[in-house]
């Protein structure tokens, strides 16, 4: 699969088309990045990965957070209205996920969308290592969405970008006419009273401009909250806790210390936009 894939990347050094080889991907110039043992592609070409990629730690807590199922409703809902998009698409439709971790979002949608392929983007190696595992019909790449993707003009059809950055410009470069870029983000009142009584990062109040204002032309097309009850173990707080931007400011130790106080049943709420766009012409 990583053959077919290789197709619609690019050099990230000189934007020429890759090939894959004795167990790397070569572009004509002769830059070479090494296949993994674990499957994934670095493509940072030298670049270091930034402060903020996700450390082991987090993506652990990230890996079994999702596998014990407490996001499966959103996983459902966002492959339910990318399979809807691609019903008419061409053979072999292409999903990106710029901002991938573990993968977990993609391989649902890879698995509603059986004639699809996907490529999975992440800054942090540990993510992308999980990544590679996700779906037989996902690439992994070590990459930075907010440089220039190592991908050819115009050959996505779906971008997924699930609590991710944003790069309007490139995504607006890889999407074919006509493709859907789907954007996944925290709703007011996502994880109350959990975030509230544990003195956790809450939903910026201005995350919608921001939104906006990074899809530069971009045009809303629908957006639909998708909501669901939680019913956390104190382990899973701390691990819903270790898996976010929350990870970066909070002391683990005396989070388990506070949670220690709580009955192990914690009733929360998961609360999300899941919004498509379209590029304008």
């Amino acid at each position: 699969m990583l053959a077919d894939i290789a197709g619609h990347l690019r050099c990230p050094v000189c934007r020429g088309p890759v090939r894959l080889g004795e167990g790397a991907l070569r572009c004509e110039r002769g830059h070479s990045f090494d296949v993994a043992r674990q499957g994934y592609v670095s493509l940072l070409a030298g670049s270091r990965p930034p402060g903020t990629a996700d450390t082991p730690a987090m993506v652990a807590a990230r890996a079994a957070f999702l596998a014990a199922g407490h996001y499966a409703p959103l996983a459902r809902a966002l492959a339910g209205a990318v399979a809807g998009l691609l019903r008419d698409a061409p053979p072999y439709p292409l999903v990106v996920d710029a901002g991938t971790g573990t993968g977990y979002y993609l391989g649902a949608v890879l698995d509603a969308a059986p004639q699809a392929i996907g490529m999975a983007f992440d800054i942090s190696k540990h993510a992308v290592r999980r990544a590679a595992r996700a779906h037989e019909r996902a690439g992994a790449f070590v990459a930075d969405v907010w440089r220039p993707l190592p991908v050819a003009d115009a050959v996505a059809d779906v971008i997924l970008n699930v609590f991710a950055p944003r790069n309007g410009p490139e995504f607006r470069r890889i999407l074919r006419p006509g493709g859907a870029l789907m954007v996944v983000t925290p709703a007011p009142g996502h994880l109350s009273p959990l975030v509230e009584e544990l003195g956790l990062l809450s939903v910026d109040p201005d995350k919608d401009r921001r939104l906006a204002a990074g899809l530069e032309g971009f045009t809303l097309e629908s957006r639909r909250e998708v909501g669901f009850d939680l019913l956390l173990t104190r382990e899973d707080a701390l691990l819903v806790t270790g898996m976010g931007p929350s990870a970066w400011h909070a002391d683990m130790s005396q989070l388990k210390e506070r949670l220690a106080q709580y009955p192990d049943q914690l009733k929360t709420r998961a609360n999300f936009y899941l919004s498509s766009f379209k590029a304008g012409s």
